[in-house]
């Protein structure tokens, strides 16, 4: 087994304001050379954005782009003419493919605060897409759930991407051990602790430390206190 530990105050940062934004890896003007991604995994942002602003319309292409509001709402508008609110216990995933446009906002009076997710699609030009569910009435205490699977296997209370990855996200009670094997034995798993306290092996992650891990079959993770993790496992080449 393989092992990266990414603790949460080595993570690039930016504060603008309107904006405070954690990057797990090399992101705008946040440019480490052992942390430009993880696998096919190449965004991680935690990003806060206060009451009524947010990003202005902006491009993308060839990315799978995926956001989990955790707490507040994001307003989307994008070129495929898509007006769309996500709000915390719910997911989104937009295909950039051959290229799309869109703006989020924050259009509500409290703090925004959302993870974005960037993974590399399985190949470029495709076709753009947008694509949000509803996942909170499917968490349970101490189960993983499936919020991204690929197109390959699609799940009916996930949304899909164009690449073979999988985002599944869990809430434990201390004490409790999660046994996570890998769909794929040339895959990474990244661990994200969004709030907690975990083990994995030797290392003891809290409140928005990551690790990844390769070259496994699977893992065990033992849950120190109560915790709420996201797991992203992805091609590693």
């Amino acid at each position: 087994m393989e092992k990266v530990f990414h603790p949460a105050n080595s993570r690039g940062k930016a504060d603008f304001g309107w904006l405070k934004a954690n990057y797990s890896f090399s992101f705008a003007n946040f440019f480490d050379p052992n942390k430009t991604n993880f696998g096919l995994l190449r965004v991680l942002n935690d990003d806060t954005v206060a009451a009524g602003m947010g990003f202005g319309t902006h491009p993308h292409r060839d990315m799978e782009i995926i956001t989990i509001p955790l707490s507040g709402q994001v307003r989307h508008r994008d070129s495929m003419d898509h007006t769309k609110v996500v709000k915390a216990g719910e997911v989104q995933v937009m295909s950039a493919g051959t290229g799309v446009e869109h703006s989020e906002m924050n259009p509500s009076q409290h703090d925004l605060n959302m993870l974005q997710i960037w993974i590399f699609p399985e190949k470029q030009g495709l076709e753009p897409r947008y694509d949000q569910k509803n996942y909170e009435h499917l968490l349970q205490k101490n189960e993983l759930i499936n919020l991204v699977t690929p197109k390959s296997d699609q799940k009916e209370e996930a949304v899909w991407i164009n690449q073979n990855a999988y985002l599944k996200l869990g809430e434990f009670e201390s004490g409790r051990k999660i046994a996570y094997n890998l769909q794929n034995q040339e895959h990474g798993v990244y661990i994200f602790l969004i709030d907690g306290s975990l083990k994995i092996d030797d290392h003891t992650l809290e409140k928005r430390d990551a690790m990844g891990v390769w070259k496994t079959s699977g893992l065990t993770i033992e849950v120190l206190k109560q915790s709420k993790v996201l797991l992203i496992e992805v091609p590693m080449s």
